[in-house]
């Protein structure tokens, strides 16, 4: 049920993208571009995933002693993964990867993803409120803006509470069918919690996100559109929270989807956003594709085998 709905949302988002789109007028534009442009938002975007491997490496530092090339490595092959498999599975691939790496339990390892994507939503949703505050966007957008400020607020104190207090987190996932993979998330959130190398992740996530603006602001140059620095920060943030929930593969519909909608919100026609989308999705999902096939190749492990024991490692078979 869940799988058909996701690739249904993902149908319907294209439909609706490239309904009435004039393929012989947009894309001579395209081909038109400056490549120059593109070619600096490819590097760039693939130079994005170094500082996520770069804070990876960091908040597993108090844990075990991961390697920054063994953690970047990892997450191109999770990448790779879900561009050709739906829900976000390669999450949970780069997660049996570097725990069989380090040699800790997979649900230790989950602990420093779950961290990682708190502190990205955090980010995410305090740059979307303060880019508010200097780019007009309409009302619902700021207001929509504040309740997940608020959302956000409380899912950080709960998040401290379990990192700095673990015997509060203890007997509240002693209760559950869960406990014992639990246990080890606790204990791996309390470790990274009260480490030095806590902050200096934190940094590096607020870099690994302002990165992101250098590929879609390159390809507003290579294109020649007329689109602010500010309007651009809206369309990562609307496209990064856009595609949190798990869609079909690379986010594929999801993805031009939100670009669309928020270039739309500064006047930009929608043929022109839709051929803007596209030239973005190929810029950012081709390369990875291609980088991801050669570090899932040098793991010497096929991806239906990392697929199977990413998901017994889930479910406690690891």
């Amino acid at each position: 049920m869940l799988p058909a709905f996701g690739y249904g949302l993902s149908a319907a988002s294209l439909i609706w993208v490239y309904w009435g789109f004039d393929w012989k007028t947009h894309l001579p534009k395209l081909a038109a571009v400056h490549w120059r442009w593109v070619s600096l938002a490819i590097v760039a975007d693939i130079g994005t995933y170094f500082f996520e491997g770069w804070r990876w490496t960091l908040l597993l530092s108090p844990i075990a002693p991961a390697r920054f090339l063994r953690s970047t490595q990892a997450i191109f092959v999770g990448l790779f993964t879900n561009s050709i498999l739906p829900f976000r599975t390669g999450e949970f691939v780069r997660t049996y990867l570097q725990a069989r790496w380090l040699g800790i339990p997979y649900s230790v390892c989950l602990s420093s993803v779950i961290v990682e994507r708190i502190l990205d939503g955090i980010l995410l949703v305090l740059g979307f409120y303060v880019v508010t505050l200097f780019v007009e966007v309409p009302g619902f957008l700021r207001d929509g803006s504040l309740a997940l400020t608020a959302a956000l607020g409380v899912l950080s104190v709960l998040l401290a509470i379990v990192m700095l207090h673990k015997s509060h987190a203890h007997a509240a996932v002693s209760r559950s069918r869960w406990a014992a993979m639990l246990w080890h998330v606790v204990e791996g959130l309390h470790a990274m919690g009260r480490s030095p190398s806590f902050l200096g992740a934190a940094a590096v996530s607020a870099l690994y996100l302002a990165a992101q603006l250098l590929p879609i602001y390159a390809i507003v140059r290579g294109l020649e559109l007329d689109v602010p620095l500010g309007a651009v920060a809206v369309v990562l943030l609307i496209l990064r929270i856009g595609t949190t929930l798990p869609q079909a593969p690379g986010n594929v519909g999801g993805f031009q989807f939100f670009v669309v909608l928020a270039l739309q919100l500064f006047g930009v026609d929608k043929g022109v956003a839709a051929g803007f989308a596209t030239l973005l999705f190929l810029v950012v999902t081709v390369p990875l594709l291609v980088g991801g096939a050669i570090a899932s190749a040098l793991t010497g492990i096929r991806i239906q085998d990392l697929q199977h024991h990413a998901r017994g490692g889930f479910t406690g078979g690891v």
